[in-house]
């Protein structure tokens, strides 16, 4: 994929985002991004909205008709594809833990977690921190097929790390790189890849 269509991607994942929310995203250099979705956005494939960039249908749609020309081998590769049904058993136990984080079941209730039960949290940021060392090998398998993978790793490692020391809003505050954050977009990322669905 060149780099103007992972400038596309990176836009795709983010769905609405400024270039630098872009280029962090898929790798790129800023200037390089600017320079990329200025480019797009004069011939079509994207809109401009001051606040960020989006997709047109037309620039949808040739970034879907390059998704399947650009990882036919990477949809076809057994060991990827095994790699990524270890990755959605993992997302299900994230998406658990991340119910647990925002809610409490109080009296048979489910009410908004309001963080004053520093137990509960804290036994919730011991799973999410074993959840993390248990996906890191599978990260890297996945990553082995697709190197640009890997900054999905040290943004994930961030997340937790500062959720760890203090800082609980980087567990899934979706205004922060936090870690249901990235999490969410390496989803995108790989189910844009596979040519795949979210399931809801």
């Amino acid at each position: 994929m060149n780099d103007l269509y992972l400038a596309l991607h990176g836009v795709a994942i983010k769905k609405h985002a400024p270039a630098a929310a872009v280029a962090a995203v898929v790798g790129l250099p800023l200037a390089r991004a600017e320079e990329l979705l200025q480019q797009a956005t004069a011939s079509g494939r994207l809109v401009d909205a001051q606040s960020g960039y989006a997709l047109t249908p037309a620039g949808r749609m040739i970034l879907d008709n390059e998704y399947s020309r650009a990882y036919e081998d990477l949809r076809n590769d057994a060991a990827f594809g095994a790699s990524y049904a270890r990755f959605e058993r993992v997302n299900t136990a994230l998406k658990q833990l991340i119910t647990d984080w925002q809610t409490l079941t109080i009296g048979g209730q489910q009410v908004r977690n309001d963080h004053s039960n520093a137990a509960h949290d804290a036994a919730v940021l011991d799973r999410l921190g074993a959840l993390h060392e248990s996906f890191e090998p599978v990260l890297a398998q996945l990553a082995g097929g697709l190197p640009r993978l890997t900054r999905y790793a040290a943004a994930l490692t961030n997340a937790l790390e500062r959720a760890e020391s203090g800082a609980t809003q980087w567990v899934s505050d979706a205004r922060l790189d936090s870690y249901h954050t990235v999490w969410f977009e390496l989803h995108e990322d790989l189910l844009r890849v596979l040519g795949r669905v979210r399931e809801e």
